[in-house]
């Protein structure tokens, strides 16, 4: 793995802002028409299945998902390509729905693609979003 790639540089700063909850930092991060697919495919977090690939889109994107969470990204290894990179990574995500608390497990491959101007064209979660369903569960009172 090169750790100089700047896809792999994007997914640890996409991982920090996650972290902190840096949300302005975290859509700087994006090319104009860069996508999300998170998972792959038709889910509740996606209907049409076709991605979040427009400014608004993944500010709407962060907002439903990422701004009422605690993420932790645990990345177990990477490998890198270009101006690519596949993390093999654990979500263990807090969810504060209603003023409840709840966890889901996300085990899947987070892949980062990034242009020439070491901006985010793509980030694509392959995962199944029926198994991290399986391991929501409540937790507790937020």
């Amino acid at each position: 793995m090169n750790e100089n790639n700047p896809a792999y540089q994007m997914s640890l700063r996409s991982r920090g802002y996650l972290k902190t909850r840096d949300k302005e930092g975290w859509l700087s991060m994006w090319a104009e028409d860069g996508i999300i697919e998170d998972p792959i495919g038709p889910s509740v977090l996606d209907p049409d299945g076709k991605g979040h690939s427009t400014p608004a889109a993944r500010e709407a994107f962060y907002d439903q998902n990422i701004a009422n969470s605690e993420i932790e990204y645990i990345i177990h290894d990477t490998h890198t390509a270009h101006l690519e990179c596949a993390n093999i990574v654990t979500l263990n995500v807090l969810l504060n729905i209603d003023g409840k608390s709840y966890s889901q497990q996300v085990n899947g491959v987070f892949t980062y693609s990034c242009n020439e101007e070491g901006k985010l064209t793509a980030l694509r979660g392959f995962w199944e979003f029926e198994e991290g369903v399986a391991t929501f569960k409540e937790v507790g009172v937020a």
